[in-house]
């Protein structure tokens, strides 16, 4: 009797703790989201590779640097405030389902873009242009602040926990696929156009084709389920709440507020709040410096020809565009924690070398330089998407990344073309860059050191993740054989303490590893 009474303490799992995913399902999850993500970086990749013109469109009358760094500045506008969007959308997420915001989010960024296209210039409005332009920004910024954080924590509910960073990059591909469409636009109008026509009318093509594409992402999303995860969430809310009595626990419904939520946050997660921070800065300072500035600080501070600049930048996305599923399968294999080490390690070894690459003369010590900042920056692009949202437990995990990742992008991603800019106008050191980008790797490196490896565990709060039946019975029959051997390992230090040491030199007892999820 006690040791059934053992055993039964344990909770071993049963098949129903386990969810099989449907692989069609998690195709359409998977693209719908990876669209998303391309659609927004459309968007970025159009306005770096057009920051010069869009400078000489809103901005006349400022010399040529002023022009780059109020273009700029209306860029980092933006990303203060993503952190706003977070605070709406995240906790949303969590309480009303990811799918239904992502739907607005998606519906939201084409809708910025596509206006940016058709605002009117400086010489036609005056000072009423930029203005708007700035409008069109805070819109995309808001509606941003929900995307990256809900599609990371859609695709990591819908993936088995064996493939979760191979999956999850395909989010990031989406990512650098946008931003090499958006740039590769712009670099083909810019030489079919020349500098004259994209100032006079080019510049609005690449922004107008973000109409179309959002139609596209919202008709994909629509089409998406509400993810495992979120429903068993929502069904035990539910029950907690209600207790099938109809009535509600008065500290139940503070706990599932949005302010509840807030403090809980900030209260019992802030560790992981403050490791997903330094994550999120190494991963989009590295990530801004190289698509957003990179091309200006070639052409604007080296001089070099604005179209060798740009196809050597594309070049180098795409070349992250390949890799990056390798990357994600391979923190399947190796852990999450590794990749980010090592990449930070490296970050700090190689950013002075790689940027007087980009400093030499021609094409080829440039070409050398942008793929090794290319091949540091897929490290941690393939490896985020499914490290972030496994820091936070199911019924916070869309609002906690939110804001997490918001705030760190909103001070150190977005702000990174600007700060950098007026570094190197202010101190005259072409090498700001490569310093911004250590410090970047030594917050990184300090943050990983404390992230704990999921690779292939259960999410935080939820149960296990298959691809099959048959694993989803191997899973079970495992964890009841350790329930069973630890039981029996309890049995025999209760009743006999004396054979409890002989018991354990043998082999007995013991549980080397675990098989369940729920909050850790």
């Amino acid at each position: 009797m006690l040791r059934t009474l053992l055993r039964r303490r344990k909770e071993p799992l049963t098949i129903s703790d386990v969810t099989v995913v449907d692989r069609p399902r998690l195709r359409r999850a998977v693209a719908a989201t990876a669209v998303g993500n391309m659609m927004e970086w459309f968007d970025f990749g159009v306005y770096a590779y057009v920051a010069v013109t869009l400078g000489k469109v809103f901005f006349p009358s400022s010399s040529p640097a002023t022009q780059v760094v109020s273009t700029f500045a209306t860029f980092a506008v933006a990303f203060l405030v993503r952190p706003l969007g977070g605070l709406v959308f995240g906790p949303l997420g969590d309480r009303i389902g990811r799918r239904r915001v992502l739907s607005t989010t998606m519906i939201m960024m084409a809708i910025g873009t596509f206006a940016v296209g058709l605002l009117p210039s400086y010489a036609a409005i005056g000072f009423a242009a930029p203005l708007l332009l700035l409008a069109c920004r805070v819109v995309q910024g808001f509606s941003t602040g929900g995307e990256y954080a809900g599609a990371t924590t859609y695709i990591a509910e819908f993936a088995p926990d064996r493939r979760r960073g191979f999956l999850g990059s395909w989010l990031d591909f989406g990512t650098f696929v946008g931003y090499s469409l958006g740039s590769g636009v712009v670099t083909v109008l810019t030489a079919v156009l020349g500098e004259r026509g994209m100032v006079d009318w080019g510049w609005r093509v690449p922004f107008l084709i973000a109409g179309p594409l959002g139609l596209i992402g919202l008709y994909m999303r629509l089409r998406l389920e509400e993810t495992p995860a979120f429903r068993r969430e929502a069904e035990r809310a539910a029950e907690a709440v209600g207790a099938g009595r109809g009535d509600v626990d008065p500290v139940e419904e503070a706990r599932q507020s949005g302010k509840g939520r807030l403090k809980e946050i900030f209260t019992r997660h802030w560790q992981a709040v403050l490791i997903c921070m330094g994550l999120v800065l190494l991963y989009n300072v590295t990530n801004y410096m190289v698509t957003s500035y990179l091309p200006t600080y070639m052409t604007s501070t080296l001089g070099q020809d604005a179209t060798t600049a740009q196809v050597l930048v594309l070049a180098t996305m795409i070349l992250v565009a390949l890799t990056i599923t390798v990357v994600g399968r391979s923190s399947d294999r190796w852990g999450r924690r590794p990749m980010f080490m090592a990449g930070s390690v490296a970050m700090i070894a190689l950013a002075i070398p790689a940027v007087l690459l980009i400093q030499a003369g021609g094409i080829l010590m440039p070409a050398v330089g942008c793929v090794i900042l290319g091949l540091l920056l897929v490290i941690f692009a393939g490896t985020s998407a499914a490290t972030l949202p496994a820091l936070f437990p199911t019924r916070l995990r869309y609002g906690a990344l939110s804001i997490s990742f918001n705030i760190s992008v909103s001070l150190f991603g977005g702000t990174t073309p600007l700060v950098a800019s007026w570094l190197v106008a202010t101190t005259g050191d072409d090498l700001v860059p490569a310093y911004y980008l250590m410090a970047a790797g030594l917050i990184g490196l300090v943050s990983a050191h404390f992230l704990h490896e999921t690779a292939g565990r259960p999410l935080r709060g939820s149960g296990p993740m298959v691809e099959t039946v048959e694993e989803a019975r191997r899973l079970v029959a495992v964890s009841r054989a350790r329930a069973g051997r630890r039981a029996r390992d309890v049995w025999i230090r209760l009743r006999h303490p004396w054979a409890a040491q002989h018991y354990r030199d043998h082999g007995g007892g013991g549980d080397h590893g675990g098989g369940g999820g729920g909050e850790r």
